[in-house]
């Protein structure tokens, strides 16, 4: 059996390495000409961390990237609405992570070189379509280098090429256009003095103005500085979505005077502002859940097949998770215990379409961030406790509500380890 992955972000990588894990063929075509660590950080939650634990990666992960301690949520005022504990100290059997976007996929994307041999990613290959017949899937590639078109052949093709996925529009050409929330993010990393514990992710405000805040540098970190990962998000009433250009260079009086007053006796957001070296816009979107995500030979993975809004810390997860289950599913069929290939792909949509299709939904309605939109609803002008606001069983509904959806209730985690593994 032999895998053609289009796209080397993480769950590209990810997949890559599971399978390789299971024995089955693979090579990873990527559009970028180069691989750079770029982004800004992301949050790997304790049930990734479990299938990133079976590739043998915490050693690397340990070295890099926080161990997340606890989620703390604010109003604008900088009052606590609740507060949680994270990984470890949650009780979970691994650790949640924040770390640099960029180091982690460059980390996967050494383990794959090392793991499959160094010509096991293909860059500066873009995708441009596929045709299938009864033994297999023909994917066609324009190299950047000399724009010549490419014709690879394998047994099944997987797009894992992100929110423009080329396979995606040519599975569902009509009908699948982005959903613009009328949002807008800025996200940067500053260095600034640590906060808090040193190990903790904060958002404060609302649907309509939000700080989002986390640390993802450990060996900073064990010299007393921080590294910070942070957004600032906007309700922007009139924008229009960007044609082009998702992930522009701005200049920080976009957005900043609207957190000017956001100085609380623990962090001094807007020092962390002016402590960016560069700030990139983003809209707040995502598409509409997609019926199936399979055609034949041919399916799609992690942002390719269900993007999302970025709430809740899930959509790396989420890639790896859809990782672990086509692995799973394509060596099922490698061991003759499914009818086919085709039958494998199907079952792999069946357990996860339906599942990355509620958390899509469930973004919408901000998560377990809806926390914040129900004290400013309730209390916008603040409040003296926040057990007057919201009662505590109602915040820690919320949050259980979310963990058990996407996939991450430490019981069932726990549950799911000792069965499994």
């Amino acid at each position: 059996m032999q895998i053609v992955i289009a796209g080397a972000g993480i769950g590209g990588l990810t997949l890559a390495l599971m399978l390789h894990r299971r024995g089955i063929g693979c090579r990873v075509y990527e559009s970028a000409q180069e691989l750079r660590p770029l982004g800004v950080g992301i949050n790997l939650l304790p049930h990734a961390v479990s299938e990133l634990e079976q590739l043998g990666l915490m050693p690397a992960l340990d070295e890099r990237a926080i161990e997340t301690s606890q989620l703390h949520y604010y109003n604008k005022f900088g009052q606590p609405i609740w507060r949680e504990p994270r990984g470890l100290e949650a009780g979970y059997p691994l650790p949640q992570y924040s770390v640099h976007r960029g180091e982690f996929q460059m980390l996967l994307a050494q383990a794959v070189r090392e793991r499959l041999g160094p010509d096991a990613i293909v860059t500066g290959m873009v995708l441009e379509s596929a045709e299938q017949d009864a033994s297999g899937v023909s994917a066609r590639f324009r190299s950047r280098a000399d724009g010549t078109l490419q014709s690879v052949r394998a047994d099944i093709l997987v797009g894992a090429d992100g929110i423009h996925s080329a396979l995606r529009r040519q599975l569902h050409p009509h009908g699948d256009e982005p959903r613009f929330s009328g949002r807008m993010l800025w996200r940067a990393v500053s260095e600034a003095p640590p906060y808090l514990d040193g190990r903790s992710m904060f958002m404060a405000g609302h649907q309509d103005q939000k700080f989002v805040c986390y640390p993802i540098s450990e060996p900073m970190r064990l010299e007393g500085r921080s590294l910070i990962n942070w957004i600032a998000e906007l309700a922007v009433p009139g924008a229009e979505l960007p044609a082009t250009d998702w992930n522009r260079q701005v200049d920080k009086s976009v957005f900043a005077g609207r957190f000017a007053d956001w100085r609380w006796d623990w962090i001094d957001i807007p020092a962390i502002i002016d402590g960016a070296q560069a700030i990139y816009e983003f809209p707040l979107v995502d598409r509409d859940p997609l019926p199936r995500w399979t055609r034949g030979r041919v399916t799609l993975l992690g942002d390719a097949a269900h993007p999302m809004y970025p709430i809740g810390s899930n959509g790396s997860a989420q890639a790896i998770l859809d990782a672990r289950c086509l692995a799973d599913w394509l060596d099922q069929a490698a061991q003759g215990k499914t009818r086919s290939l085709e039958i494998a792909l199907l079952e792999y949509e069946a357990e996860r379409l339906p599942r990355t299709s509620g958390i899509v939904l469930r973004n919408r309605l901000n998560g377990p961030e809806q926390v914040m939109q129900m004290a400013e609803e309730r209390a916008p002008a603040g409040f003296s406790d926040i057990n007057d606001v919201i009662s505590p069983q109602e915040l820690a509904a919320v949050s259980l509500r979310y963990k058990q959806l996407a996939g991450f209730d430490p019981a069932a985690l726990r549950l799911s380890r000792g069965e499994a593994r």
